[in-house]
């Protein structure tokens, strides 16, 4: 009989793949059309009637891209649409985290320790929150208070930082953090979904049925156009950050996680402006330092609390774990394989926390962590890292047994 957590197991690595390429391919498109729109040359007059026109080269051929501010005159017979790269990376991604943090959330999205609340009502506080988040946002920009640039951005950011720390105070560090990348992407797929193709469409419905465009249609979906490169890299640094504990370990993860989305700013401004052509601004990389020097600042202090983690109880699964017969020699083999490592005050070389936070000196905290367990040095040989501790296939034999119970 095959294995079920062999095969749940590359079935989250089928979807966590399948959302990095489709992540890929709409940031790529976005990051290239936001540097086409600002780079090009607006002082000619062009015969075509084009807001604009850029020469490229790649791939050893020239290209001539012109713009047209409203629409051309004519529709043309085959017209691109960029659109489902956005929803096929949102769609994978929410499968994503269905497979991770809804049915697993019993491991990764809820924390005792910070709100008890059974799984299910976790993952509709995950649902809802998504929801909410696009309705609030585009609440703004519609309203009179998003008639301003720079406030509707403010707003934005007040509003991410609210979100920061409802998610910090409802989930586990891990989650939260997740979950306010998750938040954000959904406003961007939510800017593509429900403003920016339906304008789009407008515009191609007046040209075939004859009339001239509204203007406007165009400027309210390169606004929402602008908004989503803005916020593409604090997504991408939060959804890595499950990875790091010390992005996410600590009390002050809300503060780190909001100060990312001034480092996604600073970045991006520096290349939006170069693309433009107004200069270098050099300013942004130091403030970009002096930002990530803070989240590490942040970090430091209080980077792990293993009191927190200690406080979990056992489960229902880990109690029954624990009544397997090969129970006390698996137990015995990881606390002498991996718990050097994996403890609140690791003795193995230079490390300062459990690797991703995962510990292994209690019974409950072991028999938690089974599946993974049976996947890292049972199943595979991922771990010990080269096999440092020097883990035998005798003992990988006996962890396997204990798991095999499902």
């Amino acid at each position: 009989m095959y294995d079920w957590a062999v095969l749940w197991h590359w079935a989250e690595f089928a979807v966590r793949w399948l959302h990095v390429v489709t992540a890929i391919a709409w940031i790529g498109s976005s990051f290239y059309f936001i540097a086409l729109d600002l780079g090009l040359h607006r002082d000619r007059r062009l015969a075509s009637g084009a807001d604009g026109e850029e020469w490229q080269v790649h791939g050893g051929g020239f290209y001539h891209i012109q713009k047209y501010l409203v629409a051309p005159e004519r529709m043309p017979a085959d017209l691109t649409w960029f659109k489902w790269e956005s929803y096929a990376t949102w769609l994978s991604g929410f499968a994503l985290l269905v497979l991770v943090y809804w049915i697993g959330g019993e491991l990764f999205l809820i924390d005792p320790t910070v709100l008890d609340i059974p799984v299910w009502q976790g993952a509709l506080i995950s649902a809802a929150s998504l929801a909410f988040g696009w309705v609030a946002y585009d609440a703004m920009c519609r309203s009179r208070f998003g008639d301003e640039p720079l406030r509707l951005m403010l707003g934005l950011f007040a509003l991410i930082v609210l979100m920061a720390l409802f998610y910090t105070a409802v989930f586990s560090g891990r989650a939260a953090l997740l979950h306010l990348g998750a938040f954000t992407a959904t406003i961007m797929t939510g800017n593509v979904f429900f403003t920016i193709i339906p304008n789009q469409k407008i515009v191609v419905a007046d040209l075939l049925a004859g009339r001239r465009p509204d203007a406007k249609y165009g400027r309210i979906a390169k606004q929402r156009s602008t908004h989503n490169n803005y916020l593409t890299l604090p997504v991408i640094f939060l959804m890595l950050s499950n990875h790091y504990p010390l992005a996410f370990g600590g009390e002050n993860a809300w503060a780190i996680a909001s100060l990312v989305f001034l480092m996604g700013v600073t970045i991006r401004h520096w290349f939006n402006t170069v693309h433009a052509r107004k200069g270098h601004p050099h300013w942004t990389w130091a403030a970009t330092v002096l930002i990530f020097l803070a989240i590490a600042w942040l970090s430091a202090p209080q980077a792990f609390t293993p009191e927190r983690a200690d406080a979990r109880a056992p489960t229902a699964e880990a109690l029954r774990r624990m009544d397997s017969p090969h129970w006390e020699a698996a137990r015995d083999i990881v606390l002498g394989r991996c718990a050097m490592c994996h403890a609140a005050e690791p003795y193995w070389g230079r490390l300062l926390w459990p690797p991703k936070g995962v510990m292994l000196e209690t019974d409950a905290q072991i028999a938690g962590q089974a599946q993974a367990i049976r996947l890292q040095a049972a199943l595979s040989r991922a771990m010990p890292p080269g096999n440092l501790t020097g883990l035998t296939e005798e003992e990988r034999a006996v962890l396997r047994a204990w798991t095999e119970g499902g």
